[in-house]
């Protein structure tokens, strides 16, 4: 019976752990994935270095974005940050 005593700190500090850190960073990397999964031609986009672009193409890993000027840049589809919904 001591040993589940000294072992219920422990077992409630992982738990509190999970729930506050890494469940929490595990839903916004799915989330993100997601969102990187479902890009399509014309969305607006912010890649995580800050360039906003509109997607002109994309294949399976790269994203080929035109921004402002009009100059096409290529990116790795992890490098998109968000879509940027303008409604």
């Amino acid at each position: 019976m001591e040993t589940v005593a000294s072992l219920l700190p422990l077992i409630l500090f992982f738990a509190i752990f999970y729930f506050l850190l890494i469940r929490p960073q595990q839903k916004r990397q799915k989330a993100v994935q997601q969102m990187q999964a479902n890009l399509q031609k014309g969305d607006k986009v912010i890649t995580i270095g800050g360039l906003h672009g509109i997607i002109d193409s994309l294949d399976e890993n790269t994203v080929v974005i035109r921004a402002g000027d009009g100059s096409r840049l290529t990116y790795d589809r992890a490098a998109i940050r968000e879509v940027v919904n303008e409604k």
